[in-house]
C-alpha cells in the first residue's frame, strides 16, 4: 500500500510540474517528450539485446530471456520497422543482416497461427519493404530479399492450418509437421480473421495468390456464419462452423476481425471487404454501443451478457478515425482514457456495472491500443487534449513500469506491482505510437508521415506501404506506364496496354489443400468505389452471395437470407482513388463533449447489470485473442 501511495504522489507531482510549464503541450515540450520515448525504446531494446537475444522475449526484472513463441528472436523481428522509423540505419542494417543469416523456420515447434502471422510474418514483410526500396532512405546494400524468402517459407509452413472444411484455420500449427493430431478445433474470430494484410501482401510480392486466397476464404468462412443481426461470436469450431462462444463484442477474441475488414479494403481496394465492414460496423454500433461504452451481447438476441470495458477495445476509436466516424470516437476515447487516469494504467477488464476493476483482469501488460487511438485522434483533429493524454500515458509507463533492463508488465493496476515480462509488442507498437504522436506535434520528419508512400498499420503496428505493386494489382500492365512484372518476376514499366494477365508471369499454384481450388491468377473484385455508384441498397450477401465454397467442399447449411436491406455505413473519407491508403484529410470536427474531469468515469447511457459472476485467476492474455 505504501508503494502504491508513493507512486501516486510521484505521478501527481510530475504531471502537475509538466502542466505548469505551459498551457497544453507546445512544440518544445513535444520534442522533449519524443526524445523521452526514443530513450524508452533504447532502454528496452538494448536490455533485450544484452540480456535476452536471441531468445524471443526479455524478462526485464531478472534481466534474462525466454522463448515464448518459436525461439526465433521474436522481439528483434518485431522491432525491425521501429528501428527504421527512428532512422537508426546502422542498427536496422545489422538486424536485417543477422535475421537473414540466422533465422530459419524448419523447426519442430507448434506455434500460434495468429501470433506468428502478425508478429513474425508482418515484421519480416514490413522490414523487407523498407530495406529493399531506395525511396525509403533505408535501403540496405547487398540486401537480396532474404527476409521475403523467410516470410514465404514461414507462410508455406502455416498453410496446412487452413485445410479445414470451413476454410477457417486451426489456431496452431507445427512448423515442421503441420497440424498436430490433437490440435483443438476451436479458434477465435480474431485468429481466423486477422491474416488478410500479411498474407495478401505476401501474395502480391511473390506473385503467388494462394496466401491471399486462404486468408480471404477464412474471413468469408467467418462472415457467412454471422447471425441475422450481422454479429459474430468469439469462438468457432473450424470443422463444423458452429459457434462455441456466442458473445459478440469489439474486444477480446474479436477485435482485429473488424480492424482487418476495413484495412484490407484500404490496402488492397477489394470492395468485398468494404461491404463486410459496413454491415459489421453498423451492427456493432447498433447492438454493442452504449454511448460512450461498448458491451458484449448474445450474437443472436443482442441481450447484454457482459458489461465490461476490455482493454483491447481501446483500438476502436482509432479504427473509427480511419472510417471517418470521428464524433463517437472522441467520446469513447474520453471514457477509456478516464479509466487510465483513475488507475495510472488500464486494467484488462473494467466492470461498467460496478465501475471497478474486474476480478481476474487486474493487469496491464504494456498494451498499445489506447495509445494507438490517441495518435489517430490527434492526427485527425490536432486537439491538444490528445498530446496531454499521451504525456500522461508516457509518464505512467516511465515511472510505473520501468525495470532494470526494460519495462515490466503491471500485474495489478491498483497496487502497481510489477511482473517480470515484456511482450515484443511493447517495442513494435506501444513505443512506436507514442513516438509518432509527439513527432507529429513537433513537425513530422519520419518514414510514415513524410515518406514516399501512405502506410496501413497492421494490428501489430507494422506499417505496410500502398505501393502500386501492393495496392494496384488490378491495374498491372493495363495501361502505358503502369507497374507490372515480367516473366521473371522483375518489376518493369508497361510499354503497352495489353491485358496484365498475359504479362505478369503468374503461374499455377503447386500447393493444394482440400478446401482450396487451384488458381492461376489473382481474381479480385474490380475496385470501383462503393462511393462512386454501386447501389447503396445492396447488402454484402446480395452483391457477393453468401455461399462462398463449391458445393462439393461443404455440406453445412448457409445462413438464411435476410430480406431487409441494411443502410450502408457511410465512410467519410474523401478517397479519390483506390490504393492511396488511409490518408487522414483535414476535418472540421465539432467537439460535442466537454473534456472529462480527471478520474471522472462516464456512466453508460443505458444502464446494464452484470449478468456474469466471474472470479477467474489473473492470467497473461494473448496479444489480441
Amino acid at each position: 500500500m505504501k508503494a502504491w501511495l508513493l507512486f501516486v504522489l510521484i505521478i501527481a507531482f510530475v504531471l502537475q510540474t509538466r502542466r505548469a510549464r505551459a498551457d497544453g503541450v507546445g512544440q518544445d515540450e513535444a520534442k522533449r517528450l519524443r526524445d523521452e520515448v526514443r530513450d524508452m525504446f533504447y532502454h528496452a531494446f538494448d536490455g533485450y539485446m544484452n540480456h535476452a537475444f536471441p531468445l524471443d522475449e526479455l524478462r526485464p526484472l531478472s534481466c534474462k530471456g525466454e522463448d515464448s513463441l518459436g525461439g526465433y528472436a521474436l522481439t528483434l523481428i518485431d522491432s525491425l520497422d521501429t528501428l527504421a522509423l527512428l532512422g537508426d540505419k546502422k542498427r536496422f542494417s545489422e538486424a536485417i543482416d543477422w535475421v537473414g543469416k540466422n533465422v530459419q523456420f524448419d523447426i519442430d515447434k507448434t506455434v500460434s497461427v495468429f501470433e506468428t502471422t502478425i508478429r513474425i510474418l508482418g515484421g519480416l514483410l514490413s522490414a523487407h519493404l523498407i530495406a529493399s526500396d531506395y525511396a525509403t532512405g533505408m535501403k540496405i546494400q547487398n540486401y537480396d530479399d532474404e527476409l521475403l524468402h523467410l516470410a514465404e517459407d514461414l507462410a508455406i509452413r502455416i498453410l496446412p492450418a487452413f485445410d479445414t472444411p470451413t476454410g477457417i484455420p486451426f489456431g496452431s500449427v507445427n512448423l515442421r509437421h503441420g497440424v498436430d493430431e490433437d490440435e483443438s478445433k476451436i479458434t477465435s474470430t480474431a485468429g481466423g480473421g486477422t491474416l488478410t494484410l500479411e498474407f495478401g501482401v505476401l501474395s502480391r510480392l511473390t506473385n503467388n495468390p494462394i496466401f491471399e486466397q486462404v486468408a480471404k476464404n477464412s474471413v468469408r468462412g467467418i462472415w457467412m456464419r454471422r447471425s441475422k443481426l450481422d454479429l459474430v461470436g468469439a469462438h468457432i469450431n473450424v470443422f463444423t462452423g458452429e459457434w462455441t462462444q456466442k458473445d459478440a463484442g469489439i474486444g477480446t477474441s474479436i477485435d482485429s476481425f473488424y480492424e482487418y475488414l476495413l484495412k484490407a479494403y484500404l490496402l488492397f481496394g477489394d470492395e468485398e471487404y468494404l461491404f463486410m465492414f459496413q454491415e459489421a460496423y453498423k451492427a456493432a454500433m447498433t447492438y454493442l454501443h452504449h454511448d460512450p461504452w461498448y458491451v458484449e451481447v448474445n450474437m443472436n438476441s443482442a441481450a447484454t451478457v457482459w458489461p465490461l470495458f476490455n482493454s483491447l477495445q481501446a483500438f476502436w476509436p482509432g479504427l473509427q478515425v480511419l472510417a471517418g466516424d470521428i464524433d463517437p470516437a472522441i467520446r469513447t476515447h474520453a471514457a477509456f482514457f478516464s479509466v487510465w487516469q483513475k488507475y495510472g494504467f488500464t486494467p484488462e477488464g473494467f466492470n461498467l456495472a460496478t465501475l471497478s476493476v474486474q476480478n481476474g483482469q487486474r493487469s496491464y501488460p504494456l498494451r498499445p491500443e489506447l495509445i494507438e487511438s490517441t495518435y489517430w485522434l490527434y492526427k485527425a483533429t490536432r486537439d491538444q487534449r490528445y498530446l496531454e493524454a499521451g504525456r500522461d500515458i508516457l509518464t505512467s509507463i516511465e515511472y510505473g513500469a520501468k525495470c532494470p533492463c526494460g519495462y515490466c508488465h503491471i500485474s495489478d493496476v491498483e497496487s502497481h506491482k510489477q511482473d517480470d515480462h515484456m511482450e515484443s509488442f511493447f517495442l513494435a507498437e506501444t513505443v512506436k505510437y507514442l513516438w509518432l504522436l509527439f513527432d507529429l506535434a513537433v513537425g513530422p520528419d519520419n518514414l510514415v508521415e513524410t515518406g514516399p508512400y501512405k502506410y496501413i498499420f497492421s494490428t501489430e503496428g507494422h506499417y505496410l506501404p500502398t505501393t502500386p505493386e501492393i495496392s494496384l494489382v488490378n491495374e498491372h500492365c493495363s495501361y502505358f506506364g503502369s507497374f507490372c512484372k515480367d516473366g521473371e518476376g522483375n518489376s518493369v514499366i508497361s510499354q503497352s496496354s495489353l491485358d496484365f494477365r498475359d504479362k505478369n508471369g503468374t503461374k499455377t499454384v503447386n500447393y493444394e489443400l482440400s478446401s482450396i481450388e487451384r488458381v492461376k491468377s489473382f481474381d479480385f473484385v474490380p475496385t470501383k468505389s462503393v462511393l462512386k455508384g454501386v447501389c447503396p441498397g445492396l447488402t454484402h450477401a446480395q452483391k457477393f452471395g453468401i455461399s462462398y465454397f463449391s458445393e462439393g467442399n461443404i455440406n453445412y447449411d448457409s445462413r438464411e437470407n435476410v430480406e431487409e436491406n441494411h443502410e450502408n455505413v457511410e465512410l467519410n473519407h474523401d478517397l479519390d482513388e483506390r490504393g492511396k491508403g488511409s490518408e487522414i484529410f483535414e476535418q472540421n470536427v465539432e467537439l460535442k463533449n466537454e473534456k472529462e474531469e480527471e478520474n471522472d468515469i462516464p456512466i453508460m447511457v443505458s444502464q446494464v447489470e452484470n449478468r456474469r459472476d466471474v472470479n477467474q485467476d489473473d492470467q497473461a492474455y494473448d496479444h489480441d485473442t
